[in-house]
């Protein structure tokens, strides 16, 4: 029976985790914190100064920006934010934004926004300053992308929350094991989780279907379908990319992310669905094995943090392949073992910033977890000898999440030198 403390514990994250983003959540970020800094100021600014991590300016120099005319880059961001964002909508901050909005905020972006670089030893930190002919205010935004630490007006100090700044913690293995979420996923009433699994599978099939059509990027997933074997494997790769693709390539239709992004979220889902779809699986097996693999995600990027050199694709389709699996009606034992062959194949896949190319990311990540999977099916995995494996699966996690958030600092520093110098 689960325990009634776990159960909450994975409800509340599934909530907190599974929302709504339109776009690349990084520049969503900055235009969500800008349109809170135009609140503040409580005019249209005559300049804004967006003083970024490294990690923020990696991950928008390349996307483009939902309804911006298929403009890039963080002044564009904030600009777009200033004029036309709704932060009362969070994360689809710019869902309302229109045509004219956008060449207002082209012309806004060009002459009255710079961008600075902030060293900060937090990868999602940036601030948010904003100038009218008498007025200015501030907003700062640390550790995940709506969470404002700090917010001045002229100067006063309006609000902080510089106390629970959302620093990295522990998980107890009390709660957060491969074990309990399978026992979750297992158990859980899915009246509980449903609205929200079936939220998550209607809009990120939607963008799928919409990557699929093409016209986005260098059109991944027709051109999988196109020259690949027509599997089912190839089918959950070319979905799933295809909605990373339209998504980094500036479609507007909202995506249910997981852990601050909207491509682990994709590559968490897409697979799973267009597996279980494939297979003749039910709507509650679907769902089940959906609530597993957003909790796999969950768990692996609580060791690694939101941003870091770690590419995010490998955790999520990772959790994607235990989820087939799992759907497939696999032990605890062979779940265990397609998370530890994938982990024993493609942890080295580094982050070099949000754009059209991660979805290649996503179909080579999946087609490892498949690989995983068919290997852990029949009894075979990568023994605690093998690289970074450990003596069980939950410290395996442990230690790839060491090395994605503290072994890999020096990289993500490389790599962002590396771009800026382009």
């Amino acid at each position: 029976m689960l325990d009634k403390k776990i159960e909450d514990t994975f409800i509340s994250a599934l909530h907190d985790e599974l929302i709504l983003a339109m776009g690349c959540t990084e520049p969503i970020a900055l235009a969500y914190a800008s349109a809170k800094a135009r609140e503040l100021l409580g005019e249209i600014p005559t300049k804004i100064v967006a003083v970024c991590s490294g990690n923020i300016i990696k991950n928008v120099r390349c996307v483009k920006i939902p309804n911006s005319n298929g403009q890039r880059g963080i002044e564009v961001a904030v600009a777009l934010g200033a004029v036309g964002g709704d932060a009362s909508l969070g994360m689809e901050v710019l869902s309302g934004v229109t045509s004219e909005h956008a060449e207002k905020a082209k012309r806004l972006a060009k002459s009255q926004c710079s961008v600075e670089y902030l060293d900060s030893d937090i990868p999602l930190h940036f601030i948010i300053k904003m100038y009218s002919e008498s007025n200015s205010s501030t907003v700062e935004v640390r550790h995940s992308h709506t969470n404002i630490v700090r917010m001045k007006k002229n100067g006063a100090l309006v609000f902080s929350n510089l106390e629970d700044n959302g620093i990295h913690r522990s998980i107890s293995r009390e709660s957060y094991s491969v074990e309990n979420i399978k026992r979750f996923a297992d158990e859980v009433e899915l009246s509980k989780i449903e609205q929200l699994i079936e939220r998550q599978i209607r809009c990120n099939m939607a963008i799928a279907e919409e990557g699929m059509r093409g016209g986005y990027g260098l059109e991944i997933g027709k051109t999988i379908l196109d020259a690949c074997e027509d599997t089912v494997t190839s089918k959950m790769k070319a979905y799933a990319a295809a909605a990373s693709e339209a998504r980094m390539d500036g479609c507007d239709m909202p995506v249910a992310i997981n852990s601050g992004s909207g491509n682990q979220g994709i590559a968490s889902s897409v697979p799973v669905i267009v597996y279980a779809r494939e297979k003749g699986y039910g709507k509650e097996a679907l769902y089940r094995a959906l609530v597993f693999s957003a909790l796999l995600t969950i768990y692996q990027k609580n060791f690694i943090g939101k941003l870091s050199a770690f590419c995010g694709a490998v955790s999520a389709s990772c959790a994607a392949g235990a989820a087939i699996t799992y759907i497939s009606g696999g032990t605890t034992r062979q779940i265990e073992d397609t998370i530890s062959n994938t982990l024993a194949n493609i942890p080295g896949i580094i982050c070099d910033g949000a754009k059209v190319s991660c979805a290649a990311k996503i179909a080579s990540s999946i087609d490892a977890a498949m690989m995983a999977h068919c290997l852990a099916i029949r009894g075979k995995v990568y023994a605690e000898s093998s690289g970074i494996i450990r003596d069980t699966v939950d410290n395996t996690i442990s230690s790839v999440g060491h090395i994605g958030r503290v072994g890999m600092k020096e990289t993500d520093k490389d790599i962002i030198r590396e771009m800026l110098e382009q």
